[in-house]
């Protein structure tokens, strides 16, 4: 049986910020219905990204905001 090697690498502080940048575009269209999915089956990964913020345009924002402001009560 092989055994698994543990490679380590230099910790470097430069990309380590860029791996937390935003650098994917992801249509909305393709995003919602997993994250739906996700959100009524509690799953646990999609609570990870819940500090997370996102970029959205600025007519997206008065949607929501509107929205948010228009929506009936429980």
């Amino acid at each position: 049986m092989a055994t698994a090697r543990l490679r380590l690498f230099p910790y470097n502080e430069e990309r380590a910020e860029d791996i937390h940048a935003p650098s994917i575009s992801v249509r909305l269209a393709d995003l919602y219905p997993l994250l739906a999915q996700a959100y009524r089956d509690n799953f646990l990964w999609l609570r990870d990204f819940e500090d997370d913020e996102l970029m959205v345009s600025s007519d997206l924002y008065e949607v929501i905001r509107a929205f948010s402001n228009c929506r009936p009560s429980a």
